[in-house]
Parts: C-alpha cells; sequence; structure tokens
C-alpha cells in the first residue's frame, strides 16, 4: 500500500479522530476545520467517479456528471484495478446501508 511510507502516530491519530465520529454532522464539523473546500470537494467527487466506474459508466459520462477531469478518472480506475480495495469496501458498505 502506498499509504504504508505514510503509516504512523500522526496518521493514526488522524484516522482515529475520523474513526471518532458519530454522525454525519459531525463529519461536516470536522471536515469543514480540516480541509479546505477543494479538498474536501475532490475527495467526494473521486469517491463518485468510482463508483460510476465500477458501475459501469464511460469516462464521457463521467466526466459530464462530476466535472471530473480524465486524469482524476484514471487514477481512480488505476485505484480500483490496482489498489487496495478501499473504494470497493466503502462502496459496497454504503450500498449495503441502502
Amino acid at each position: 500500500m502506498q499509504i504504508d511510507k505514510l503509516r504512523g502516530k500522526q496518521l493514526d491519530q488522524l484516522f482515529d479522530a475520523i474513526l471518532s465520529l458519530q454522525n454525519r454532522e459531525e463529519c461536516y464539523r470536522f471536515f469543514d476545520d480540516l480541509a479546505t473546500m477543494s479538498e474536501v470537494h475532490a475527495l467526494s467527487q473521486r469517491l463518485q467517479v468510482a463508483k460510476m466506474l465500477m458501475e459501469g459508466h464511460t469516462y464521457n459520462n463521467i466526466e459530464k456528471e462530476t466535472n471530473a477531469s480524465t486524469a482524476t478518472i484514471s487514477r481512480v480506475r488505476r485505484c480500483i484495478n490496482f489498489g487496495s480495495d478501499g473504494y470497493k469496501m466503502v462502496l459496497e458498505r454504503i450500498k449495503d446501508k441502502e
């Protein structure tokens, strides 16, 4: 995993903080303080791109619906194909809750 390069006390603290959030409103409050609007937008956009890729949407359709660049779409595609299955894991969990 690429993130292993960052593994340590500081990243553990961030993940523990995220895991401590109890509801969507707490997420809004924490991420409002933690990241810029652009950073939060980029993260949510990547998740939407992953969802659409896994549903079989074309790059053109994803680009139109999400305004993501083809570079972003390609990066997310690489993560889906060769990554740690993080997108797959969370999207399946979200789907199971619906």
